[in-house]
């Protein structure tokens, strides 16, 4: 009954477990390589993004029976395998959907009332009012694409700022609640202010904001990312910046991550330059809080597996 945690994970996820009865190998900086030679001998492992769980890794762990990701999203995990082998994916979107949603909220506020252009200018000996002037939220339509539980929360802590919230689900019906309506897509495009994506990584969600999807948005908007970069083109973005489709972009996560392939991408020059762009090191969803609070759900998920 030996657990292996791999990455970089709060204390109290190994002490809980251990009190339910398991021998928990804590090893934060252990590399793939060395990961492949012992995961045998293991029956659960616990990752946040160091490496991807993928047949390999499965071919290599004969007793495993469960994965814990410390985070929301399981696409560093082929899901099919471990379906396959009857395998237990417990994640822990709970633990980490207020800071994504103060994050997200956050970004917004920034780009609406031009904090970083305003503070660089300052800084800079630039005293510029008129070139600063921002847009209030109180009014304006959010678009939510994805309403589990990323998007309820952000719907949630926008009700204090008198908005609209309207969301869409492509897989949830009859969802609608007292913080956000449910709409088709169609009326996503047509009346949204703001988009914010809410919606893990898939094969259908893959660059799924692209040129052809921003063409179809009736009004200039402010566009939000802190779900999965590869769900939006980032020459796109640029370019609908550059046309004035879109107003201003919060990303808190890109297509590519991390340096030095980030620097390497031929429109990172563009991006970095563009003062209609905020952008975060994949940080949303990771605060002091959330580390633990994360820690904390997925040692409640062990606890209420079977064995």
């Amino acid at each position: 009954m030996k657990i292996l945690i791999v990455d970089d994970l709060h204390p109290i996820f190994k002490q809980e477990a251990e009190s339910l009865g398991f021998e928990v190998h804590d090893r934060p900086d252990i590399t793939r390589a060395e990961t492949l030679s012992i995961i045998k001998d293991y029956i659960g492992i616990a990752v946040r993004t160091k490496f991807r769980i993928d047949q390999e890794l499965f071919d290599a762990a004969p007793a495993l029976r469960f994965v814990a990701r410390a985070g929301a999203g399981l696409d560093n995990i082929d899901e099919e395998v471990a379906m396959d082998r009857k395998i237990q994916l417990i994640n822990a979107p709970e633990g980490n959907r207020d800071a994504v949603a103060e994050h997200a909220i956050g970004l917004l506020l920034s780009m609406m009332n031009n904090f970083r252009k305003a503070d660089q200018e300052i800084r800079a000996g630039i005293w510029d009012r008129e070139g600063n002037r921002g847009y209030e939220l109180k009014g304006k339509t959010i678009g939510l694409i994805g309403y589990g539980f990323m998007g309820q929360q952000m719907a949630r802590k926008l009700s204090g700022f008198e908005v609209n919230v309207i969301a869409y689900d492509k897989y949830k019906t009859a969802f609608g609640d007292a913080y956000a309506r449910e709409v088709s897509m169609e009326e996503i495009v047509r009346q949204s202010d703001v988009l914010s994506l809410h919606i893990p990584l898939t094969k259908e969600t893959r660059q799924m904001v692209n040129e052809e999807y921003l063409f179809h948005f009736r009004k200039p908007i402010f566009l939000i990312n802190t779900a999965r970069g590869e769900i939006v083109d980032t020459r796109a973005v640029l370019n609908n910046i550059n046309n004035g489709k879109i107003l201003g972009a919060g990303l808190d996560v890109l297509e590519t991550e991390k340096f030095p392939a980030l620097g390497e991408q031929s429109w990172y020059p563009a991006l970095i330059a563009n003062d209609k762009v905020i952008l975060t090191p994949h940080v949303g969803g990771w605060t002091f809080d959330s580390y633990r609070k994360i820690s904390e759900v997925l040692a409640q998920k062990l606890r209420e597996m079977s064995w």
